[in-house]
């Protein structure tokens, strides 16, 4: 947490309800409001747009907006979690860039040598339709027969950037959510001479990108380099780290990407995989129907989501 924010502090944004018309949900002392209500119980009729996209948009106004506004959220009615219909806390990212291979321990374990590394690896995941929300269901689709947890920092951008240096690249962060950046490893044998793997559709199937439930402010986010991971499947835990075995740094990421492409509002980084991934074990594991996948960042939030069979038909 930043130093100069106390725990009473920190308020989270993210996002309910009907895709086409979401809801924006702010928390504050884990107490949820829909941001409409808040806005109305402070005396505000419009500000337009209100969705964490068009927040992510005028961020410099809003997270101030926002602080304001979770100080007097008491004055609102509180939703009830058990009520929602989570969706990702960005609905439609501009785009979802993976960085992979990118912590030391799970390179050793995949066989890879992670000193060889000298720019980070990256691909791209469908934007509108790999992500889903918290406690919706990861579906196996019915020509996998083998999928993997990956479980992952995940960056929000809340400024359109391009060129960034090193030290200024954390200004273009709005935030951070966990993300689980499943994989169907059965699709890695693929191969196609010359090329290698068909990396697009290994990662690529509906709900794939399982995010949120929320985004923590970057302000509160002392440093992305120091926190905590923890997956569990069915309560086993399966990847327990800290973000600061990372190869290549959120900021070092950051730079490289936008050495190529511009970075925008609403994009989502993906930061790579800790070590203690299914195909990595001995023997290799896979998620199967009935499970429950947990993903918890420290300070950030936890992210659970079932699995499930996609039904065929």
């Amino acid at each position: 947490m930043n130093s100069r924010a106390s725990a009473n502090d920190v308020w989270r944004i993210g996002s309910a309800g009907d895709v086409h018309a979401p809801r924006t949900i702010l928390e504050r002392h884990g107490v949820l409001f829909d941001l409409d209500t808040v806005l109305s119980a402070a005396g505000i009729d419009s500000v337009g747009d209100a969705s964490v996209r068009a927040i992510l948009e005028s961020w410099a106004v809003w997270q101030e907006r926002l602080t304001e506004l979770a100080g007097a959220s008491d004055d609102a009615p509180p939703l009830d979690p058990e009520a929602l219909s989570w969706l990702p806390p960005v609905v439609y990212p501009r785009k979802i860039v993976i960085c992979g291979a990118n912590y030391r321990a799970h390179v050793t374990e995949m066989g890879g040598d992670p000193d060889a590394l000298t720019h980070p690896f990256t691909l791209l995941k469908p934007a509108t339709t790999s992500v889903i929300g918290h406690q919706q269901p990861i579906v196996i689709p019915r020509q996998v027969t083998w999928i993997d947890w990956e479980g992952e920092l995940g960056v929000v951008i809340g400024h359109r950037v391009r060129h960034l240096a090193l030290a200024d690249a954390l200004t273009a962060v709005a935030g951070y959510c966990p993300v689980n950046d499943v994989s169907a490893r059965d699709w890695m044998d693929a191969q196609v001479p010359g090329v290698g793997m068909d990396w697009t559709l290994h990662k690529g199937f509906d709900g794939f990108t399982p995010a949120g439930p929320l985004i923590t402010p970057a302000r509160f986010v002392d440093d992305p380099q120091q926190l905590t991971i923890k997956l569990t499947v069915n309560g086993a835990t399966k990847q327990e780290t800290s973000t600061s075995d990372m190869i290549f740094g959120v900021a070092q990421l950051i730079t490289h990407l936008t050495s190529v492409m511009t970075l925008e509002p609403g994009d989502m980084l993906l930061t790579g995989s800790p070590s203690g991934v299914g195909f990595g074990r001995k023997p290799p594991e896979h998620l199967e129907p009935g499970d429950e996948v947990i993903l918890s960042i420290g300070g950030v939030g936890t992210l659970v989501n079932p699995v499930i069979a996609e039904t065929v038909g």
